[in-house]
């Protein structure tokens, strides 16, 4: 395997940074180095990588405060960018805090990229089973996350993404202009230039959401797609959905087969992804499914909109401008 350095931003993730650093650490091949650029933690996360990267030589830590809202809109490209920068490799890996990676994964994610044969490759992200909760299971392929890690993927998330400096250099870097988002415009800019390998190296994410959390991040993505101007298909067929809902619960005194209609529509969009996984049949799974799934439209439809018409990102609880 070529010498691949590893890059992720933090900033406040005390609870997560343990987990990802020692999943990276146990790399087979090893990483030449697994670069973490901390935007200014005031929650022990930037203790905790100085005393770690004291008995990792290949763990390389740099505290770089501008990668936070407070001097940038886009502080995750700009610590994405920092780290990439300060890398001594020509092969660029991209992991994600909330998430763990398999010993081979690093070696599954580059494979395509030996010796120059490819510039670009995605591995997509996998929900984490050990301890997920009932809504990272009702949620999660709304998220494009799958449930089964031999799942074929095609995401662009940055959570498992390899690159080489050339095409990142080409495409002119993360954009820093954006909060959310980031990863999707680099990879329509990468497309243009570089054809992607979609490989087996999934993220196993452990998003540990609630109700209301995968609510607020669905939110939080609706409003960058509509800020940015993509995904403008998937806001026609999500409002359509609120449309034909509306219709059919106006007809409903004279007729019942619209709505009938209508829940058999939902049943597809809710399990079409993985209606084979024996997880999302367990009762209380289906009906969180199910429950998430009649949201999904409105929280889309209504959130890209307002996106669109606003230009104004909301902040989450690790980016404030506090």
């Amino acid at each position: 395997m070529q010498p691949v350095s590893v890059v992720a931003t933090v900033l406040n993730e005390a609870q997560d940074i343990p987990r990802l650093i020692v999943s990276l650490l146990q790399q087979r091949p090893a990483a030449a180095e697994i670069i973490v650029v901390d935007g200014g933690s005031t929650d022990g996360t930037w203790e905790w990588l100085e005393e770690t990267a004291q008995s990792h030589p290949t763990l390389r830590a740099i505290r770089d405060e501008t990668c936070s809202l407070k001097h940038t809109p886009g502080p995750v490209s700009k610590g994405r960018n920092v780290a990439i920068t300060a890398a001594s490799t020509e092969l660029i890996a991209c992991a994600d805090c909330g998430c763990t990676y398999a010993p081979d994964w690093l070696e599954n994610l580059t494979a395509p990229m030996a010796g120059g044969k490819a510039q670009y490759a995605l591995g997509g992200s996998c929900l984490d089973l050990t301890d997920a909760t009932v809504w990272d299971l009702a949620s999660a392929p709304f998220f494009g996350v799958k449930l089964a890690i031999d799942a074929p993927s095609k995401s662009c998330t940055a959570r498992s993404m390899a690159f080489s400096r050339d095409l990142w250099r080409r495409i002119g870097g993360f954009p820093e202009t954006v909060l959310l988002g980031e990863d999707t415009l680099f990879d329509l800019q990468a497309r243009q230039l570089a054809q992607p390998e979609f490989v087996r190296a999934r993220a196993m994410y452990r998003p540990q959401n609630s109700f209301v959390s995968a609510c607020k991040q669905l939110t939080r993505y609706a409003i960058s797609d509509g800020i940015l101007g993509v995904r403008v298909s998937r806001l026609f067929r999500n409002a359509a959905r609120c449309v034909a809902e509306v219709v059919a619960l106006a007809v409903l005194p004279w007729t019942w087969i619209p709505l009938a209609a209508v829940g058999a529509l939902e049943l597809y969009f809710a399990f079409r992804l993985d209606w084979l996984f024996p997880w999302t049949w367990k009762p209380h799974v289906l009906l969180a499914r199910i429950v998430f799934s009649i949201a999904v439209p409105w929280i889309v439809a209504i959130n890209q909109i307002r996106g669109s018409l606003t230009k104004k990102n909301p902040t989450n609880a690790q980016n404030t401008r506090n």
